[in-house]
């Protein structure tokens, strides 16, 4: 598969696109302590980490990466206690309806207690996160780049040549700390579990520490209580159900899956919203 060269990703771009970075000092090792101890379904990614990185350069591949080395993996012991995810796999959100709805959500919250505003994800990040996993390195984030490409041959095999449409209608909460638009029940789940499964497995299989044991449930996240920690002080402690009751059966709107990306937690945004990208393929 032809690898393109240096340049950043958009993340309207639907095209298959795998970069390589030269070993840097640059990319992060830790990520957010608060994230170990949240369950899969609640891991969605922090809109804010409080962190600020210099602008990563894409730059192609050099010929020393082209050996995939799994024993470099291997060496850091992979235990379990030390798994810190600061990657994932994003399904990026792009319908225009799903993004006003979720919009007018929002505000519909704030009206009532305008100390949520903070708390809001940005429409520009929107996203369902198919897989988290920890890549410690840019050699690690190599090998996982390389995993992505040969998910996209297994995306293949499940889909077959059919689109994947995802619809989204009503409204939820994990544990009343974060508010998320759910996926619809449909002929749609069992493809996108499906994809689900494949990606993890295939990260596993090339020595990527990926996953979680909880069972994969996909949603739409539009605000965390985890980002506004200095409003429990003011009795703000919880998600109020009041607050989006008119939208529990709300239709949202339909995405279709057009690309799977591997985005950092960590590093900066892109200037839309989204987060850095170090690689994506296209779906369809």
């Amino acid at each position: 598969m032809e690898r393109p060269g240096a340049g950043g990703i958009n993340s309207n771009e639907g095209e298959n696109v795998s970069k390589k970075k030269e070993p840097s000092e640059e990319l992060e090792a830790n990520t957010v302590d608060s994230l170990v101890d949240l369950p899969f379904a609640t891991i969605d990614i922090k809109d804010d980490f409080g962190i600020t990185d210099v602008p990563q350069k894409n730059l192609e591949r050099s010929k020393g990466h082209e050996r995939i080395n799994k024993d470099q993996i291997k060496k850091r012991g992979k235990k379990r206690k030390d798994y810190q995810p600061n990657y994932f796999l994003s399904i990026p959100i792009t319908s225009k309806e799903i993004t006003k709805g979720i919009k007018i959500l929002q505000n519909a919250i704030i009206q009532q207690d305008q100390r949520l505003a903070k708390a809001m994800s940005g429409d520009g990040s929107f996203h369902i996160t198919l897989l988290v996993m920890q890549l410690l390195n840019e050699d690690e984030v190599n090998i996982g780049i390389d995993a992505l490409l040969d998910l996209k041959l297994f995306i293949e095999e499940i889909l077959q040549g059919k689109p994947l449409t995802l619809p989204f209608e009503g409204v939820d909460t994990f544990g009343n700390q974060v508010g998320f638009v759910k996926l619809a029940e449909g002929d749609h789940m069992n493809p996108l579990l499906e994809i689900a499964d494949a990606a993890k497995r295939t990260f596993q299989e090339r020595g990527v520490l990926a996953g979680e044991s909880r069972t994969f449930k996909p949603h739409l996240t539009f605000m965390k209580l985890s980002k506004t920690p200095w409003l429990r002080k003011k009795g703000v402690k919880k998600i109020d159900p009041t607050f989006y009751e008119k939208f529990i059966s709300h239709r949202f709107g339909e995405e279709v899956v057009r690309r799977i990306d591997l985005c950092s937690m960590l590093k900066k945004k892109q200037s839309n919203g989204y987060y850095h990208c170090e690689s994506s393929i296209a779906i369809g």
